[in-house]
């Protein structure tokens, strides 16, 4: 069989033979327990769709090297770069094939559920990273291929994300320890109100902490994140209103850009906090909540080798942040 055609899925494979995907499952890997018209279903079905299944290193029992696709805005966010650091750590006992593609962020998107995916043959399962699908794509998808979504609030199917409600808890409390009751919330433009991002959970675990002790958050977008001067305007604007004491980065870039824009400044010095966490964050003292980036990583690429080498179920696996405090929040 020609190896640059698309191969056949468990998924497509129980839909032809008209099992269901554990009764595939049992057919290839304990054919004893399968009666022998279910088993010749399936055989056939995976003979005319070209299935062949992962060993445990990563090889098709045809002998051709297996290939996931990793699917993140990339170039907009550098944290996604660890997570596929995770994934790679994970993978690099087996043989296959990890090929990255690179896509626009869902926030800066109008229309950022994704109706399709760069899948090509030779991709035997997708990991999405921080961009959602629509619920029809994602039936489509994974009618070929496995999929594995990280960082998508709502994900259907197998999925990896941190508790981003938790974390706008955890930083909340702990301005309100520090003394801070009010806060200014900085973010990106969040063109499309189709999905539910991480940053409106944080914001709805900061509001309920601040609020339970008599404070309030405000939000406030950031209209260049690469642009010094738009934080320097953010904080003129934070400075409008005198109780407000601190100011919370939607993530660290955000946060790193008010941290360096409230240290030029002699009248106004506010705390900074903010989400992710890097060395960067370690040398600038920077409050954040930590996110186990790598350890999502690691944990999709097991989702993914457990669906690929048949394995069924979904698994949805919510990790906690940490909370690392630093000088930047002070007590005012």
């Amino acid at each position: 069989m020609d190896d640059r055609r698309p191969r056949g899925t468990i998924y497509s494979v129980a839909e032809r033979a008209g099992v269901s995907i554990s009764t595939v499952s049992l057919a290839v890997n304990h054919p004893e327990r399968v009666g022998a018209e279910t088993r010749r279903r399936v055989v056939q079905a995976a003979r005319e769709l070209g299935y062949r299944p992962l060993s445990k290193d990563g090889v098709t029992r045809g002998g051709r090297t297996a290939g996931i696709a990793v699917v993140a805005p990339f170039s907009s966010y550098p944290s996604y770069g660890r997570r596929l650091a995770g994934i790679l750590d994970r993978l690099r006992e087996t043989s296959i094939d990890v090929i990255v593609h690179d896509v626009a962020s869902a926030a800066a998107a109008d229309q950022p559920l994704l109706d399709a995916l760069p899948v090509r043959a030779g991709i035997d399962g997708v990991v999405l990273m921080g961009v959602p699908l629509t619920r029809e794509a994602h039936d489509a998808l994974t009618a070929s291929a496995p999929v594995v979504m990280v960082d998508v609030v709502d994900a259907p199917g197998s999925s990896v994300r941190t508790d981003d409600r938790g974390a706008g808890t955890l930083l909340g409390r702990h301005l309100l320890e520090r003394g801070h009751r009010n806060a200014v919330f900085l973010h990106e433009e969040q063109r499309s109100p189709a999905y539910t991002s991480g940053g409106m959970l944080r914001v709805e675990g900061l509001t309920a902490s601040l609020q339970d002790g008599g404070g309030r958050l405000r939000t406030l977008q950031i209209d260049d994140l690469e642009d010094p001067a738009a934080y320097g305007a953010a904080l003129d604007r934070v400075a409008e209103d005198s109780s407000v004491t601190a100011v919370v980065g939607n993530h660290e870039l955000i946060a790193v850009g008010a941290l360096a824009a409230s240290r030029t400044r002699s009248d106004q010095r506010v705390a900074v906090a903010g989400f992710d966490d890097s060395p960067l964050a370690t040398v600038l003292g920077l409050t954040t909540v930590r996110q186990p980036f790598e350890e999502s990583g690691r944990i999709a690429a097991e989702l993914m080798l457990d669906l690929l080498a048949g394995r069924t179920g979904t698994r949805r696996v919510e990790l906690t942040g940490d909370l690392m405090v630093r000088a930047s929040t002070q007590t005012p």
